[in-house]
């Protein structure tokens, strides 16, 4: 496996490639996302990785939950957790259908990736329960004291959303101020997300890293 030097990913393309090819190696991982960059598979190419010219983010502060989700959190027999099951997650995002999409990103290749940087403590899942049956979750990368959503799945209404809840509460409880969800979603957007020029986003990320908070034990 060769690691990928990425250019300085304000050079990114008008659609956002910082650069082609390459594999999912750990160490090109872990040196995209510390430079707001991230790979994202398309069928019949070379691996892409991207910092797209506007990042959808969610701060915290900025936090609206909708009365019916609200009433959803307080009602809820839901138990969550966090890293319990984190191969499970990823599978179960990858076979989610999508809105418009025809596959999904989330290889073979991307869930071994993920897998690994699970096991390095890297990659981390929130997990929603029903009894001891798997019903939501959601998982992303933390490096640096920042936090990158990846995906989410549900088997119940609401479950994938209140996992998103139990994640803000537990970064929140570190000290993070806000996660980046990439692109803009429209569940994202009730919740209160906001695009970020790409120049602002990376200077947020960069301040973020430099305080260094330890979000996962």
């Amino acid at each position: 496996m060769a690691i990928v030097e990425f250019p300085d990913p304000r050079s990114a393309s008008p659609e956002g490639i910082v650069a082609i090819g390459g594999d999912l190696h750990p160490d090109s991982v872990l040196a995209a996302y510390r430079q707001g960059i991230f790979p994202w598979p398309v069928d019949n190419l070379p691996l892409l990785w991207f910092c797209p010219p506007e990042r959808a983010i969610l701060r915290f502060d900025e936090l609206h939950v909708p009365r019916s989700l609200a009433r959803a959190a307080r009602h809820s027999a839901f138990r969550f957790s966090i890293d319990e099951a984190f191969g499970e997650v990823i599978r179960c995002c990858a076979e989610t259908a999508r809105p418009g999409q025809d596959g999904t990103w989330i290889t073979p290749d991307v869930i071994d990736a993920y897998i690994r940087l699970h096991e390095i403590g890297i990659a981390h899942s929130v997990e929603a329960w029903d009894g001891g049956r798997l019903v939501g979750g959601l998982y992303g990368v933390a490096i640096d004291g920042a936090f990158s959503a990846e995906s989410m799945f549900y088997h119940e209404p609401n479950a994938s959303k209140l996992c998103i809840l139990h994640l803000i509460d537990h970064l929140r409880g570190r000290g993070l101020g806000w996660v980046d969800v990439q692109t803009m979603t429209p569940h994202m957007e009730r919740l209160g997300a906001q695009l970020l020029p790409r120049e602002e986003f990376l200077s947020l990320l960069m301040r973020t890293r430099a305080e260094g908070r330890t979000l996962f034990d």
